[in-house]
């Protein structure tokens, strides 16, 4: 081979590696931004949405056992009016959190399906709720003694939320996560591939640059070309951005997914769990004849919550829950409990959150305590007072601690969506550019290295 088909040579290959590299940028770059808003916009709002749906249930059947609690007495614990007006609330903002799983999800006839189901059944336990509430206005009785009929209605409207709404909730929770899961795994693994590719494609055509100089400073006795050094010049440069790019969008996902949206679900989920806990506790007084169902499903969602393997008891909970959390203030590394608060625990990453999980649990503890203290009201015959007790909003009463442990809940949850919000949007920002950035650089490439080896070809001629 002469010289001049070797320097022809060497410069299309470097002219070939440029497009190769500027591909391989491009590509990544726009599936990891398809991948970002996917996650972003559809995903995870999807999962939030249904869980949230799962809570807003589970506060609307606590609510119309606190109707058939109050009865006749306007001015006991919650309140007829406030609990139907919560009610109502709860009744919007499931349908709201339906329909935007449902438009989030709109490409899937699977999740279509799935929502519609939960839609037939809402309609369903709506109109069986809307016939209780109606009935027990109808009939006048004292605290805690709603009408057969009434309980009657009622257990129909619970027992189609438990074994039809709340699994369906559930299961489109647990899919829509999964799908989530599969989608980080598969643009966090295409993002590292990326970075690799670009590395490795961008190291040849600089050596290719790096060999071409050589050539020429070795063939025709000159130092350097400055074309070509400023051609492999942008190479290494659009290497290193793009690596580093890349690599920075690994991480975005890696906080997004990982270090903010795996507490979000957690907690979210834990929100949803601990409405159904406290809907137990109404249900609980609101038909005894039920007592031996409610109490251990009270215990087997607060383990959900915060498990603690060795309590098989409600009123064994808040001493046990008070042991581990004084070996936690000893050492922050000894989370002696599991469940949802044990995840959050275990994945603390920004700042301020550590707080807020702390006012949570102590927040949780306190109603756990509050529990057994409704229960022993119950097991004394002071129903009256159980009631008040377990409904009222107001300060030294169980409604009122469950609303702090929720605000804190609440405000935990929110923090760690700012931060997978803010993850999302600033790895879209750092991908702004990146559909043309490669392809100048690669443009550049080419022109400079054809400008540097065309004064020595003519040379031949």
């Amino acid at each position: 081979m002469t010289t001049p088909q070797r320097i022809l040579a060497l410069t299309g290959c470097a002219a070939v590696l440029a497009v190769v590299l500027a591909a391989v940028i491009a590509q990544g770059v726009a599936g990891l931004h398809g991948g970002l808003r996917d996650i972003g916009d559809r995903s995870g709002p999807e999962v939030v949405a249904t869980s949230d749906a799962y809570f807003a249930l589970n506060d609307m059947d606590a609510q119309v056992a606190n109707v058939l609690l109050v009865g006749d007495e306007h001015n006991l614990g919650v309140g007829r009016e406030k609990a139907l007006g919560i009610y109502e609330q709860r009744r919007r903002q499931a349908d709201a959190d339906l329909q935007q799983a449902a438009a989030a999800g709109a490409g899937d006839p699977t999740a279509q399906r799935a929502i519609r189901a939960v839609l037939d059944a809402l309609g369903r336990y709506e109109a069986l709720t809307a016939q209780a509430i109606l009935v027990d206005g109808e009939t006048h009785h004292a605290a805690g003694r709603p009408s057969p009929t009434a309980v009657g209605l009622y257990r129909q409207a619970t027992d189609l939320l438990k074994t039809q709404l709340l699994p369906a909730a559930a299961g489109l929770t647990s899919a829509n996560s999964g799908a989530l899961e599969q989608a980080y795994e598969a643009k966090h693994a295409r993002a590292v591939r990326t970075a690799v590719g670009i590395a490795l494609t961008g190291a040849v055509l600089i050596g290719v640059l790096i060999g071409l100089q050589i050539m020429l400073t070795r063939r025709f006795r000159r130092r350097f070309n400055p074309f070509l050094l400023i051609a492999t010049l942008v190479a290494g440069i659009v290497t290193v951005a793009g690596t580093s790019t890349l690599t920075g969008e690994a991480r975005h996902l890696r906080v997004a997914k990982k270090d903010a949206f795996d507490s979000v679900l957690a907690l979210s989920q834990a929100r949803a769990v601990g409405y159904d806990a406290n809907a137990d506790e109404s249900r609980y007084l609101v038909d005894p004849a039920r007592r031996p169902e409610y109490e251990p499903a009270f215990l087997a969602k607060t383990q959900q919550l915060a498990g603690l393997p060795a309590v098989t008891t409600p009123a064994g909970y808040p001493a046990a829950l008070r042991q581990a959390w004084n070996a936690y203030g000893a050492d922050h590394t000894d989370i002696g409990w599991s469940g949802y608060l044990g995840t959050e625990f275990r994945n603390i990453t920004f700042p301020g959150e550590r707080d807020l999980a702390e006012r949570t649990l102590q927040a949780f503890l306190t109603y756990e305590q509050d529990d057994s203290t409704m229960r022993a009201l119950a097991r004394r015959g002071r129903l009256h007072d159980a009631i008040r007790f377990n409904t009222a909003f107001t300060p030294g009463n169980s409604n009122y601690d469950f609303d702090q442990y929720d605000k804190n809940l609440t405000a935990l949850i929110d923090l760690n969506r700012s931060h997978f919000t803010k993850s999302i949007h600033a790895g879209e920002k750092d991908l702004n550019g990146w559909s043309l950035i490669p392809w100048a650089a690669a443009l550049g490439v080419i022109g400079l290295a054809f400008a540097g080896v065309r004064p020595r070809l003519a040379e031949y001629r």
